[in-house]
């Protein structure tokens, strides 16, 4: 990737990964047995709420880090796509007074693909731990 492209990942990485590590982290600290009452309300197993919190904590966190870029963007979609399609795509694109559209998850699910799909290799520990390291970080800077 070029420096611009590079940048723009990074970017996105670093904003998609607090996004989710916030949302992950304030559904522990809302009380996740809440969370799992409110998936079982909406006729998924209470159960997911523990996966969904540790995806989007861990998945964020890993991204601001920048390890394992590419598995946790497309771990982060999978979650983005579950919760348009179950939950928000009733209330349609902006919402319907009563409850958000899904275009706020729409945006997360198209950077989470994109990041799924390049990587984001600028800055990220990853290149710590992959061959030619010092190559890969002396062309990024």
């Amino acid at each position: 990737m070029n420096r611009y492209a590079e940048w723009s990942a990074f970017i996105i990485r670093l904003v998609l990964g607090i996004t989710f590590f916030v949302h992950g982290v304030v559904k522990f600290q809302g009380g996740i047995a809440n969370t799992a009452g409110w998936f079982d309300s909406i006729g998924l197993p209470g159960i997911l709420a523990y996966v969904v919190a540790f995806i989007e904590t861990a998945g964020g966190l890993a991204l601001i880090l920048g390890i394992g870029t590419r598995i946790f963007s497309a771990l982060l979609a999978v979650v983005m796509i579950a919760a348009i399609f179950k939950v928000k795509l009733a209330a349609g694109f902006l919402g319907n007074g009563q409850m958000a559209g899904y275009e706020f998850d729409l945006a997360l699910l198209a950077m989470s693909v994109s990041l799924a799909l390049t990587g984001s290799s600028f800055l990220a520990l990853d290149q710590l731990f992959s061959k030619d390291s010092d190559k890969k970080i002396k062309k990024t800077v």
